[in-house]
């Protein structure tokens, strides 16, 4: 049986790590599933439970599990795993802890409510490029 080519080209996790900081990893396999307004939120200095914020919301609870699973996945290649998931069967607000990085996975609504931009709003925004 012949094998098909891989469509990604191979990356050493450890050589990816050292270069991408994890929540540029988060971003991407958010924007990958076509996450909507992405922001990521510098909490050193601030706090000491994490030291990003990655937020971002999916229109329904499908792509809302779809962003949090290819996130845990990209994570995932470079050795991270989340100590905790919060939310995930309901899908209003998915958590997943990675230790110094949280990310947020919002429906419209439970983003506008919980409103984590207005809240942490002393944290510098970094600035996002879509990739």
């Amino acid at each position: 049986m012949a094998r098909t080519p891989r469509s990604e080209p191979f990356h050493d996790p450890s050589e990816a790590a050292a270069s991408e900081p994890n929540w540029a990893v988060a971003v991407r396999a958010a924007e990958a599933k076509k996450a909507k307004d992405i922001r990521v939120l510098d909490l050193r200095g601030i706090t000491t439970f994490a030291d990003y914020f990655v937020i971002c919301s999916g229109a329904n609870p499908r792509q809302i599990r779809a962003i949090a699973d290819e996130i845990g996945a990209a994570l995932k290649k470079y050795g991270e795993r989340p100590a905790n998931v919060e939310g995930y069967d309901n899908a209003g607000w998915v958590l997943l802890d990675y230790g110094d990085l949280l990310v947020h996975v919002f429906s419209d609504e439970a983003r506008s409510y919980y409103d984590l931009e207005r809240l942490w709003r002393q944290a510098k925004e970094v600035p996002v490029t879509p990739g």
